[in-house]
């Protein structure tokens, strides 16, 4: 049996329910794994608020790290006894046990501890599709990304500083805003401090920039747009906000024949091989210092309301990790 968080309708954080489930033994192209840490993302709260419908009852949590205990036949990547982290569907991460198909699950290099490895998962591996495998992004182009203070942000300031990649980031406070300037932002604007387009486009010279990475959706939909460049390309990947409503695609034509993409991270994480590849690019970033992991919240299992409840109220900054 296993501690697992569930959830039977739709709701608020007081939706989770804390339940004792058989875990069992894995099957073909499955493991089961023990859980020392657990990942907390937005994703966690669209699913649970039924944004992003789920069948009921359903167990919560996306991304986890630990040790494999039992691996089911055809399952050649991992073996009893390694250290493993994910991101991968379907929910249900938030527990100390369960059996998974092995896909995605990735070895854990000794040198990334689990609390690491469950706070790196999920968001480093958007940060790597966003910066690889998106739109090409050379060096010296200049990039917009909102919430830089978030988890992604964090992880993405870093990653375009190691790339030689200018990044602007905005964020909600002058602390949050100093945060992603100290993790490699060359400039961050508080998008509640006057206009923050117009600064964008101040600090471009009024070119705009190449790529807006926006995850915050709704509230800077519209402004992102106007902060690209002709010919710019818009990656919305995130609801924080809500979800963008419906608008005319002429739009993009007429702010300058723009482009825009709507991702996700399962998508591109679908294939084995190519989720291993990832992983392996995301770990040789942190092995070398270029990302480093910051977990400023960490929450017990049966805290998982509060830990929820801090990151709709935008009180979380970095990482945070669940404890089984």
């Amino acid at each position: 049996m296993a501690k697992t968080v569930i959830i039977e309708a739709p709701g608020g954080p007081e939706a989770y329910k804390i339940v004792d489930r058989p875990v069992g033994d894995p099957g073909p192209g499955e493991i089961r794994i023990r859980h020392h840490a657990c990942g907390l993302n937005f994703i966690d709260v669209y699913q649970r608020s039924g944004l992003y419908p789920l069948s009921m009852p359903h167990a919560m949590g996306m991304e986890g790290a630990g040790v494999v205990e039992a691996v089911g036949e055809g399952v050649s990547h991992l073996k009893v006894g390694d250290r493993a982290a994910y991101a991968s569907m379907p929910p249900g991460a938030y527990c100390e046990a369960r059996v998974i198909k092995a896909d995605q699950v990735c070895p854990l290099p000794d040198g990334i501890s689990f609390e690491e490895g469950a706070a790196m998962m999920l968001k480093g591996l958007t940060t790597q599709y966003l910066f690889r495998r998106t739109t090409p992004i050379a060096k010296g182009d200049t990039v917009l990304f909102h919430a830089a203070a978030g988890g992604v942000g964090l992880f993405a300031c870093q990653w375009a500083k190691s790339e030689g990649i200018r990044l602007i980031g905005t964020a909600g406070t002058a602390e949050k805003c100093q945060l992603a300037l100290d993790h490699g932002a060359e400039a961050c604007v508080n998008y509640r401090d006057g206009d923050w387009v117009a600064k964008v486009r101040e600090l471009t010279g009024g070119r705009g920039v190449d790529v807006v990475m926006d995850a915050v959706g709704r509230d800077t939909f519209e402004g992102s747009l106007d902060c690209l460049r002709p010919l710019g390309f818009m990656i919305s990947f995130g609801n924080a906000s809500g979800p963008v409503p419906p608008f005319d695609i002429g739009l993009l034509g007429k702010k300058g024949s723009l482009k825009i993409t709507r991702p996700t991270l399962f998508t591109h994480i679908a294939d084995h091989a190519t989720c291993q590849q990832m992983a392996r690019e995301l770990f040789a970033k942190v092995l070398s210092g270029d990302v480093k992991i910051r977990i400023d919240q960490r929450f017990a299992l049966d805290q998982v309301a509060e830990a929820h409840r801090a990151l709709e109220g935008r009180e979380t900054t970095g990482q945070t990790v669940i404890l089984p």
